[in-house]
């Protein structure tokens, strides 16, 4: 008999050589199985890479697959299976923790395209936000200058007031971009749809995903700008 590979992940059961079709355990023998080669999260959960998710449904199936992969049953198991166990009840927790936030989803399924590698994201200030960026550095600088002059209570306030006001004002922002990032997931649903019924090319969703990427790309920088408020903020 053949054991289980926490590296490989063959298409059939390693102790049966059923067919899985991807599934966690063989529908056969019921034997734990490696995810199969290529893999994602989406698929873990036995999902299509679809940006709309149901929060309760994905919070059932993890709950279900928690409970099943769960190393306390596998304690008199073999320990080729008590280790592959291990391995698939840390990637189900990564792919939880990662499909369960609406913008950690879209990054990773632009990840799987390539397009969020690490050094790859653009930190450029967005052009309608230019004027605004280059007021609130000026703001910061002079509440650092104050602080480490030791300015008045009356000029500290007035700064706290501007930054705070920059920081709703770039808050909003960020949520605006929220709702561009949800609107244009709508879209890749639809255009994956498209793709299952219609046999539709992949130039509709590459022009998608540029757009998402460009859209996560802002909000990286918005969100950096939204922490460094606070950061000084909660400085003074």
């Amino acid at each position: 008999m053949s054991t289980p590979s926490t590296t490989a992940a063959p298409a059939t059961c390693w102790n049966c050589s059923t067919a899985t079709g991807g599934a966690q355990f063989c529908p056969a023998c019921g034997k734990i199985q490696p995810l199969p080669r290529g893999a994602d999260y989406f698929a873990f959960f036995s999902l299509p890479q679809k940006l709309t998710l149901d929060p309760a449904e994905l919070e059932q199936k993890f709950h279900s697959l928690s409970w099943k992969l769960h190393p306390d049953n596998f304690e008199r198991a073999p320990e080729a299976e008590r280790q592959l166990s291990l391995v698939c009840s840390s990637q189900l927790n990564d792919a939880y923790r990662t499909l369960r936030d609406p913008v950690g989803r879209v990054e990773y399924l632009l990840g799987l395209a390539g397009m969020r590698r690490e050094g790859q994201h653009k930190q450029q200030a967005p052009p309608e936000l230019l004027e605004e960026v280059f007021e609130l550095n000026e703001s910061l600088d002079e509440l650092r200058a104050a602080r480490h002059s030791g300015g008045s209570s009356g000029e500290m306030a007035g700064l706290k007031a501007k930054l705070e006001a920059a920081q709703h004002r770039f808050e909003s922002s960020l949520a605006d971009v929220d709702q561009e990032l949800a609107r244009v997931s709508t879209e890749w649903d639809k255009a994956l749809d498209a793709v299952h019924s219609a046999g539709a090319g992949d130039a509709a969703r590459i022009k998608l995903m540029e757009r998402m990427n460009e859209i996560l790309n802002r909000r990286s920088y918005i969100r950096n700008l939204v922490n460094s408020v606070r950061q000084e903020l909660a400085g003074t």
